[in-house]
């Protein structure tokens, strides 16, 4: 596990653009694309932002989603809203690279249809996104998995979930461990400091389930 500790934020972002950068430009040159799966929350919104003025050509890059609230895509409180007005909406993408959640049919369907989704664009073989981004809730939860969960312990590309706040759906902990790289988000002193208490209190909390091999902490000291 790799752990980038900055002062600020701003410095923070900066980090994460060159490092996805290098990333982005080694996969182009060998012609490879570039699965980019985006977190939801307020953490994001800043690092969004920036990412929307860096120059590389987005039509390398496809974006996913690890998790949605079961609200429509318009609603203030839907994760694909935040990155289509913070990111997408600010560069030049097909759309046909992008694979929001949709959340227009049941919710079971919704979660069955982005499973096939994802299958389908890694050809039936092995799932493995170049990143997968993820905030972290004071809980220590991840995409929509929460603590003391039965998700956590079961293997699924994506399932429905059912809390009282919203309805929502989420990838599984499998899928987010087999990224080539994950990056955990933790964007102030706030949420950094409960990272540090809470990453001592076992596996029942998501986020200390998160592959260590794979995993790039990028938090504030």
């Amino acid at each position: 596990m790799k752990i980038i500790n900055k002062k600020s934020e701003k410095s923070l972002i900066d980090e994460f653009i060159s490092n996805f950068k290098k990333d982005y430009f080694k996969n182009k040159k060998q012609k490879k694309r570039f699965s980019l799966v985006l977190t939801g929350g307020e953490s994001p919104r800043k690092l969004y932002r920036k990412l929307a003025k860096i120059n590389i050509d987005w039509n390398y890059v496809d974006l996913f989603w690890g998790d949605e609230r079961y609200v429509p895509s318009s609603s203030k409180n839907s994760n694909f809203n935040l990155a289509f007005n913070e990111l997408i909406k600010n560069i030049k993408i097909n759309k046909k690279n992008i694979f929001p959640i949709n959340t227009k049919k049941i919710i079971s369907e919704c979660s069955v249809d982005y499973s096939k989704m994802i299958k389908k664009y890694f050809n039936n073989k092995k799932i493995n996104f170049d990143y997968c981004l993820l905030g972290m809730g004071e809980d220590g939860h991840i995409a929509s998995l929460f603590p003391n969960s039965e998700n956590l312990y079961k293997r699924f590309i994506t399932k429905p979930v059912i809390r009282k706040d919203f309805k929502r759906i989420t990838i599984g902990l499998n899928i987010i461990n087999n990224s080539k790289k994950i990056l955990l988000w933790l964007n102030n002193k706030s949420i950094s400091k409960i990272y540090s208490k809470i990453k001592k209190k076992g596996k029942n909390i998501p986020v200390n389930n998160l592959n260590k091999k794979n995993t790039v902490i990028y938090k504030i000291s």
